[in-house]
C-alpha cells in the first residue's frame, strides 16, 4: 500500500502529524495561524509544507489553490470549539464555530477515505451530549461514518494523564474501532525526565548522563545532543515556597500563611516521580519538577508530551511551553494512525 497522504490542519508545532509519520505516512500540508508554531513545524518535517493561514478567512478553494495540494488521504486536526460550550439551539450558529465549520469544509471537499479531529474531553458531554451528536450529524450528512471516543494518553505509552476527545470518520462506512489500553505499567515522571540536569544546557549539548529507563531510550532515538534545556530563574521568595512541597505535593503541604499567595487550586503542585504527570499546560508557572525547585523546562515538558529529543523547538521560550503544551502527544497519535492504516487495509 502506497504511503497516505495527510492534510493537518490547526496543526501547531506538528505533534499530531510526527505521530502520523511515525506511522508511515505522508504529511502533504499543514496549516496554522500561528507563525512560530509553523516556524517549528517547517524545521522539524522537512519533507512537508507549512503554511501560516487563518482559516477564519481563508476558504479551502483558495489554500487548494494557493498550495497545489488537491487531493488527501487522510485529513487531521484539532480545531478550536469555543462556541460549542453554550448549549441547546445556538451551538450551530456561534459565530466562534467557524473554525470547526471550516474543518468540516475541508473534509467535504477533499472527501478523504477518513477524518481525525481532535478536541477537549468535555466536547463528548457538553449541552448533555448535543454537541456530539451535532458534529457526528455534520459529517454524516457529507457521507462519513463517525466513531467517537475519550482517550487517556498515560494508557498508550504517554507519561502524562492527559484525556482528550477523538472523532474518526470512514467514508466507506467502517465504524472505526479504538486501539485498546496496551500499557501494562504506565510511564512515571522519573522515567521521562530523571536524566535530564537541574541547570540548563547550551543547544547542542551531548547528553550528561546515560539513559536511566527505557522510555529515555526510546525518547532519545539516537540523538546525540539537548536541545531546549534552558531553566526559568524564579525569585528567591518562590524557590522557598517550592522546596516546602515535597514530591508529589501541593499547596495543601504548605503553611497555612503560604497557601493563599496563588489562588488557584493547582498552585504549588509538583509532579509525583511515581506517577505520569498531570497534563502539563501552556504556561507551566504553578507546575513544577519532582525534585528541583523550579518549572520544567521546555525538554523536560516536551518529554513529558512524548516529543523524541530530535524534536526541536522554535521560537522564544514562553512561545515554545505554549506549542508544546497545545500539541498532541506523538506516541498517542502514532497509535490511532497505525490502528486507522490497520482499518483501511482491512476494509478496502
Amino acid at each position: 500500500m502506497k504511503k497516505q497522504t495527510v492534510i493537518d490542519l490547526f496543526c501547531g508545532c506538528g505533534g499530531l502529524s510526527q505521530g502520523f509519520i511515525d506511522a508511515g505516512y505522508k504529511i502533504v500540508l499543514g496549516i496554522d495561524h500561528w507563525k512560530d508554531a509553523i516556524k517549528t513545524f517547517n524545521h522539524n518535517h522537512k519533507n512537508s509544507t507549512g503554511i501560516v493561514a487563518d482559516l477564519y478567512n481563508e476558504s479551502v478553494e483558495t489554500l487548494s489553490t494557493k498550495t497545489g495540494i488537491t487531493k488527501a488521504d487522510i485529513i487531521i486536526g484539532g480545531p478550536p470549539c469555543q462556541g460549542f460550550s453554550i448549549a441547546g439551539k445556538r451551538i450551530i450558529e456561534d459565530e466562534r464555530n467557524e473554525l470547526y465549520k471550516s474543518f468540516v469544509k475541508f473534509v467535504d471537499y477533499y472527501k478523504p477515505k477518513v477524518f481525525l479531529m481532535e478536541n477537549v474531553p468535555n466536547i463528548l458531554s457538553m449541552g448533555k451530549g448535543l454537541v456530539k451528536e451535532k458534529i457526528i450529524k455534520d459529517f454524516e450528512k457529507i457521507g462519513y461514518t463517525v466513531s467517537t471516543d475519550k482517550l487517556l494518553a498515560s494508557n498508550y505509552g504517554v507519561p502524562q494523564n492527559r484525556n482528550r476527545a477523538f472523532f474518526i470518520g470512514f467514508k466507506n462506512g467502517h465504524h472505526f474501532e479504538f486501539p485498546k489500553t496496551d500499557t501494562i505499567e504506565h510511564i512515571t515522571s522519573l522515567d521521562a525526565i530523571s536524566d535530564l540536569t537541574e541547570q540548563s544546557l547550551e543547544d547542542g549539548t551531548d547528553y550528561p548522563f546515560t539513559p536511566r529507563s527505557n522510555y529515555q531510550k526510546q525518547i532519545r532515538n539516537g540523538s546525540k545532543a539537548i536541545f531546549n534545556h534552558e531553566i526559568t530563574n524564579h525569585s528567591e521568595k518562590t524557590v522557598e515556597i517550592i522546596s516546602l512541597v515535597p514530591d508529589g505535593g501541593n499547596y495543601k503541604s504548605l503553611p497555612e500563611e503560604l497557601r493563599n499567595t496563588r489562588r488557584v487550586n493547582i498552585a504549588w503542585t509538583r509532579l509525583n516521580s511515581a506517577k505520569p504527570s498531570f497534563t502539563i499546560d501552556t504556561g507551566h508557572r504553578h507546575h513544577f519538577h519532582y525534585k528541583f525547585n523550579r518549572v520544567p523546562t521546555v525538554r523536560e515538558s516536551a518529554r513529558i508530551q512524548s516529543f523524541e529529543d530530535d524534536f526541536i523547538f522554535m521560537g522564544s521560550k514562553t512561545s515554545q511551553y505554549k506549542q508544546v503544551g497545545n500539541a498532541v502527544p506523538p506516541i498517542l497519535a502514532k497509535k490511532l494512525a497505525i490502528s486507522i492504516l490497520n482499518q483501511l487495509i482491512e476494509n478496502v
